[in-house]
């Protein structure tokens, strides 16, 4: 069992194909931290391909088996979005977005055609995909008098830890990424220190 605050996802975006009577499935396999960029990865391929019929998704954010959304996109309801997403949860992959784009061939595929096409192209998708473990890490901002900057210094050397931006004026501000499972050690030993504030960013 991995630990609360690791999950897996995709390193690169990836791209997988299936075809079935004359249909074209196109799946494309994007790594995502935000909505946002499901928005931003939907309008380039609709821009890339203005003639396919459909533009079906599935994506997945965060450990819950509840942030994800599905889109049929035309097809008959639980025919396209649901079958990614289910192997999206098959492969436990998270924070990740699937985009299937479809070339109608002529012939109806039905609905258990249409579910297996929508399968096996983000299988294929992901077949090319390099899977990675990541750590959900949380930021923090602190704030300490050059006094005591080295005590904190030291905690972060100890520890390990990503310092993504700093800055030494009066007072010197550190920017720190934390894997979740550090947090409490870490928070509550520099909340020990006389004359070091610490607030959650983000």
């Amino acid at each position: 069992m991995l630990f609360e605050d690791t999950y897996r996802t995709i390193d690169q975006p990836t791209t997988g194909e299936f075809r079935d009577k004359g249909s074209k499935f196109l799946a494309y396999a994007f790594p995502i931290r935000t909505e946002e960029e499901v928005k931003n990865h939907l309008q380039a391929l609709r821009a890339e391909h203005p003639k396919a019929r459909h533009h079906c998704f599935a994506w997945r954010l965060g450990l819950g088996r509840d942030n994800y959304r599905v889109n049929d996109d035309g097809e008959p309801s639980g025919t396209a979005g649901r079958p990614i997403l289910n192997t999206l949860y098959s492969q436990d992959l998270t924070n990740i977005l699937v985009i299937v784009v479809r070339y109608f061939g002529g012939t109806l595929l039905g609905v258990p055609g249409l579910i297996n096409a929508y399968k096996t192209a983000t299988v294929e998708a992901l077949v090319n995909a390099v899977v990675v473990s990541k750590t959900i890490n949380e930021i923090y901002r602190i704030e300490v008098g050059f006094e005591r900057l080295n005590d904190v210094m030291k905690l972060i050397k100890e520890q390990q830890l990503t310092v993504l931006q700093q800055s030494f004026n009066q007072e010197c501000t550190l920017e720190i990424e934390l894997r979740r499972t550090l947090v409490n050690v870490v928070i509550g030993r520099l909340e020990k220190m006389e004359g070091v504030q610490v607030t959650f960013v983000g």
